[in-house]
């Protein structure tokens, strides 16, 4: 589902170049749950943008389900971007001037025809329902808390029923409990959608429900650890927040 070549990127800062990612060769197939761990600095933020298209890479290569986006026009990028990706910001990037409902529907007003507006309001309460927040539809990104802006967030990623959703420290603005009834949300849609979910995280325990940790340093993958089948699976099950209580 996500090929990674030669993954290079690198700045200018002043008269230096820094290096940012030194090279990066992976693969995440379809319907995994990875998590791309490390400190402040490895890079993991900067690999993300570039699985998503949303930056390009000095060199190297990035595919999404067969598609090479790294060197795309921005139109053709724009159209993969918009029927692959569901992407989670860590700030939430909620337009406030549009309620829940409208939040949520974005992604599928720009992607989808409008002669079907009627589907798209419906997989919108729906999903918005499925978070938590069905009474809050009408609702404004200042009239929510923040774990409630996450959850809108959370639901228009899922919009377009993308074959790959990638979060960028989801939990990492949330309080205890709003960061595990975030994460649990996120494990229940992926599981229920089927996507393949990429998480940037420094939280080892967030971490501990991937089926993948890819552990960044320095611009370089030092560790790369596929946890045995069962063991993310026996964590998801145990989590704080279950099915029942988001409803």
């Amino acid at each position: 589902m996500i090929e990674v070549e030669g993954l290079r990127k690198s700045i200018r800062n002043g008269t230096r170049t820094v290096d940012i990612l030194k090279g990066l060769d992976f693969e995440i197939p379809k319907g995994q749950f990875a998590a791309i761990m490390g400190a402040s600095g490895s890079g993991k933020s900067t690999l993300l943008g570039l699985l998503a298209g949303l930056d390009s890479p000095s060199s190297g290569e990035v595919r999404l389900n067969g598609i090479a986006i790294s060197y795309l026009p921005e139109d053709k990028l724009a159209q993969v971007r918009g029927k692959t990706i569901g992407f989670v910001f860590q700030s939430y990037q909620l337009i406030p001037t549009l309620t829940a409902l409208e939040n949520v529907l974005l992604p599928y007003e720009l992607n989808v025809d409008g002669s079907d507006a009627k589907a798209g309001q419906s997989r919108a309460r729906e999903l918005l329902a499925s978070v938590g927040l069905g009474d809050r539809f009408g609702h404004y990104p200042v009239q929510l808390s923040g774990g409630e802006q996450q959850r809108v967030a959370l639901a228009r990623a899922f919009i377009l029923r993308p074959p790959i959703v990638l979060a960028d420290e989801p939990t990492g603005n949330l309080d205890s409990t709003n960061g595990a009834h975030v994460l649990d949300l996120l494990l229940n849609l992926n599981r229920t959608e089927g996507t393949t979910l990429v998480l940037v995280t420094h939280d080892a325990v967030l971490a501990a429900y991937a089926d993948r940790r890819i552990t960044l340093r320095d611009g370089l993958i030092v560790s790369d650890e596929t946890v045995p089948a069962g063991g993310a699976a026996e964590l998801r099950q145990g989590s704080a927040v279950t099915e029942a209580g988001a409803e």
